[in-house]
């Protein structure tokens, strides 16, 4: 360990606690109604932390520059909302480091697209990704670019295989997106370029699982984009989503496989030798195992049939650990001297857990996008098996309890000097919609905080909770005054998506040095605060360029 890793020591709070960072995933905070699930829940726990002490309590922001995102209208994410708490500084995130390399032309420049234009004389070109503007893990106006751009380049002939969303933006919006995108390709053909929409299907349904939660869902997207099979055939996208949503209980996000065919039958665009291939979501997590599909050779996940010869490139690399893929079109924000890894250097014990669907969260994302370890004597990760093959809202409570369990049984184990733990289910169910599940979510998650703090308690130590993002609090779409949107049957229009909402932080237990607060000069603070935080509370000064600590100590 270089002398470059040390942290000087805090003049006023002490060394030697331990210190347990709570993220309660999609807990934000807004007013108090029925659509607010963590308002509706038993949530006994949570509710003493904001009722206690005023001075321990408060909200951060979570979305938009906060984060790194382009502007106050992006919502927060987990991917950004993590590595924020973990960098301790705000690094440009994945929508605006695309926009910048669509803006300059320099994603044209660039080796990955360099590396597909290569197929652009003899083969297709096929894009494939999650047709929406909610910003999250892709944006429409960046895929119309991205084919603007390739056909001026030489891309003569274009595929588009798209994943409808309805869980960043309103169930039902897709019509709209394929309709924008139907009306853009009809110009380029106008062009003279054939460019046509492949293939399609449900983001939780098709392609975008992610942690290995479910590979069936990458293989249904494999056999349409890939193969051209699907169990529907359509002439036209927009008539084949709008056919498909007209089932029972059909909804965007789990709308079924899907291909478009010729008059003759033949599907118009599957993936074969010589083809150029590109992932265009710019946020990793749903985009790590169909990477792994289309590059490794000795893919064993499922049967892929056929494994055409293809030029492959993500929008951005998704996994920097794994290299995975090895062609990117933009490169992503180098995160670098994470805290994790400051207070590694510094014999802080870590032990980091959560379930499979966020595990990936307080260890790969909070360490600035990079997988393993940074001393394995130091540290231990631990994953819990997710629930696999069902909807979140039939098990709301998902594995909150058995990641309180093993979150205690480390505090109370001595091992170590940090517990790092994200607690799903706000994110999970509150995606689904499902409001009385979320409910049932967010009680669950309480429970695993209470089953925390009450070890902290037990061994002296303190606790910092806090959230990633907003989603739970929030259910229902909403106009401009406030009120929620109603559709054309007079139903409320449920709301899937994250939301822009502060999330709260609290610090407590035994172990807080006296006189320890929030400090009451930095009203507008974000999750990029808490890395300096947390370092203060294990008894360090944080590095000068990361964001400023949030407490402070008074003399009392």
């Amino acid at each position: 360990m270089g002398s470059s890793w040390k942290l000087a020591d805090h003049p006023k709070l002490p060394k030697g606690k331990t210190v347990a960072v709570v993220v309660l995933d999609g807990w934000g905070e807004a007013k108090p109604d029925q659509y607010n699930c963590i308002h509706v829940a038993e949530t006994p726990t949570m509710d003493s932390l904001k009722k206690g002490d005023p001075d321990k309590w408060r909200l951060v922001k979570a979305h938009g520059s906060a984060v790194g995102l382009p502007t106050e209208d992006d919502m927060g994410n987990s991917e950004v909302g993590h590595n924020a708490l973990g960098a301790g500084r705000i690094f440009a995130q994945g929508a605006k480091l695309v926009d910048l390399a669509l803006e300059s032309g320099k994603i044209y420049d660039g080796e990955g697209f360099k590396y597909i234009s290569e197929c652009f004389e003899k083969g297709t070109l096929h894009l494939i990704g999650l047709l929406s503007d909610g910003g999250v893990h892709s944006r429409l106006d960046q895929l119309l670019l991205l084919l603007k751009g390739s056909s001026e380049r030489g891309a003569k002939r274009i595929r588009v295989h798209i994943l409808t969303d309805g869980r960043d933006v309103l169930d039902g919006s897709s019509v709209g997106f394929v309709e924008t995108l139907e009306n853009y390709l009809a110009e380029l053909r106008g062009k003279g370029v054939d460019a046509q929409i492949a293939s399609g299907g449900g983001r939780m349904y098709v392609t975008m699982d992610r942690y290995e939660n479910d590979w069936e869902v990458v293989k249904r997207g494999w056999d349409a984009q890939v193969l051209g099979e699907a169990p529907f055939k359509f002439r036209n996208a927009v008539e084949g989503v709008k056919q498909l949503r007209a089932a029972p209980k059909a909804s965007d996000q789990y709308l079924p496989p899907f291909v478009i065919a010729d008059e003759s039958g033949k599907p118009v665009g599957p993936i074969v030798d010589g083809d150029a291939v590109v992932t265009i979501n710019f946020r990793a997590d749903r985009m790590v195992m169909v990477a792994k599909a289309f590059e490794y050779e000795d893919f064993d996940k499922f049967d892929r049939v056929r494994v055409p010869k293809i030029r492959y490139a993500g929008m951005l690399q998704y996994d920097g650990e794994l290299k995975l893929p090895s062609h990117y079109l933009v490169s992503p924000p180098e995160i670098d001297r994470t805290s994790g890894e400051y207070l590694v250097h510094n014999g802080i014990r870590t032990f980091a857990c959560s379930e499979t669907v966020k595990f990936g969260h307080v260890t790969f994302f909070w360490n600035g996008n990079r997988s393993g370890y940074f001393n394995e004597e130091l540290e231990e990760y631990v994953e819990i098996p997710s629930d696999s093959g069902i909807t979140f809202n039939v098990q709301p409570k998902m594995k909150a309890l058995e990641i309180g369990e093993k979150v205690r049984d480390a505090i109370l184990s001595g091992k170590f000097d940090q517990v790092r733990v994200n607690i799903p289910n706000g994110d999970m169910v509150g995606h689904t919609g499902d409001i009385e599940a979320t409910v049932v979510a967010c009680k669950a998650a309480d429970e695993a905080v209470k089953m925390i703090l009450d070890a902290i308690e037990q061994v002296g130590g303190i606790y910092v909770v806090t959230a990633d993002h907003g989603n739970a609090e929030d259910m229902v779409k909403r106009n401009k005054t406030g009120q929620p949107l109603l559709d054309k049957g007079g139903k409320i229009q449920i709301l899937t998506s994250h939301t822009c909402q502060p999330v709260p932080i609290a610090i407590g237990g035994p172990g807080l040095a006296p006189g320890c607060r929030f400090r009451r000069d930095i009203p507008t603070g974000g999750l990029a605060n808490v890395a300096a935080t947390v370092m203060n509370l294990h008894g360090f000064e944080a590095p000068s360029d990361y964001e400023p600590t949030l407490v402070e100590v008074v003399d009392i």
